[in-house]
């Protein structure tokens, strides 16, 4: 089993965003040291709980941090950007990190409507321009622009022997279709719908045509997971996590409570529910369980590889987490 990590850069009650952002990078040497494979970093906007607005940034930090590992966007919201200039920022990275950076982008709009309008100068693009714009943003990361397109002539700079690895992330056969007709890796969002995952894989490998970036298809799966010594201490956690996903549902608070506030606090039966709806995208247990768990995604899913998300109130229990997944691999 090969591990990476997902951080969306969260804030605690209580912390700043500068501190959530050194702690990103503090687990990313953590995991590292742990043997973990990649580390990729999200993207959100318009929020006070989620300090990761600009991962290409992260990316340069974490990077520079760490020596072995794969770095890289999960993902970079490609509707509101242009492919060249995305293009170009990751040839940057890849210039100073060669062969360690990945490029995962995403279709998520990355917002309401103003925050959208903002971050697009009120420029926003459809939604149905993410299959061109994957096109085009393979086409300058490999200098492949064709005769006769509008931006024949049109280079990323700067020019690098290598170029990063590109992935597509995706929820349902949509981001899978992309993914393989444009030959990506594809990374299936289990920890937002565990229940479109198996078919979207499939379609995927299916469809895969390889390309300069990928030969054979390549799949990871992405899935909350708090693990702990044991099954009690890792439901305890969980609680923190339960009512963040709640509150981030509903448009409320999206910074972390701590347990005891989670466990505290009266939910009604139409919440209760919706926790343990929310569960099924979560692995939570001692490390016996979550391997069971793990082994039964990957043989759902065929694979080998997950991304691993642990968005829990105290930063030294994630670390434990990761320390006793990482005895899993």
């Amino acid at each position: 089993m090969r591990l990476s990590v997902l951080d969306q850069s969260p804030i605690s009650k209580g912390q700043t965003a500068e501190e959530a952002l050194q702690q990103t990078i503090q687990l990313a040497v953590h995991t590292e040291q742990l043997g973990y494979h990649r580390y990729w970093v999200a993207e959100h906007h318009n929020t006070n709980g989620l300090a990761g607005s600009s991962p290409e940034i992260l990316i340069g930090q974490i990077a520079a941090s760490t020596r072995r590992l794969r770095v890289g966007s999960g993902g970079v919201l490609l509707p509101q950007y242009s492919p060249l200039k995305v293009a170009e920022t990751f040839r940057v990275l890849e210039a100073f990190h060669p062969e360690r950076i990945d490029l995962g982008v995403g279709r998520s709009p990355g917002g309401g409507k103003r925050t959208r309008l903002a971050l697009t100068d009120g420029m926003e693009k459809p939604l149905h321009s993410f299959s061109r714009q994957v096109k085009e943003l393979q086409q300058f990361l490999h200098g492949d622009i064709p005769k006769g397109h509008e931006y024949y002539g049109v280079s990323a700079r700067p020019a690098t022997k290598t170029v990063p690895s590109m992935w597509v992330l995706g929820l349902s056969e949509r981001g899978a279709k992309h993914a393989a007709l444009y030959g990506t890796g594809f990374t299936m969002g289990h920890f937002i719908s565990p229940d479109k995952g198996e078919e979207a894989v499939r379609t995927y490998r299916e469809r895969f045509r390889p390309s300069k970036s990928l030969k054979m298809p390549q799949v990871n799966v992405c899935v909350f997971v708090v693990c702990a010594d044991t099954q009690e201490e890792a439901e305890r956690l969980a609680a923190s996590q339960d009512l963040w996903l709640l509150e981030v549902e509903k448009g409320l608070e999206t910074r972390i409570a701590s347990v005891e506030e989670a466990s505290t606090r009266t939910y009604t039966e139409k919440e209760m529910e919706k926790i343990r709806s929310n569960r099924r995208r979560c692995i939570i247990g001692d490390p016996h369980h979550v391997k069971r768990e793990l082994d039964l995604l990957a043989e759902k899913y065929g694979t080998e590889e997950f991304l691993v998300i642990t968005n829990i109130y105290d930063f030294n229990k994630k670390k434990r987490s990761y320390e006793l997944l990482a005895e899993l691999m």
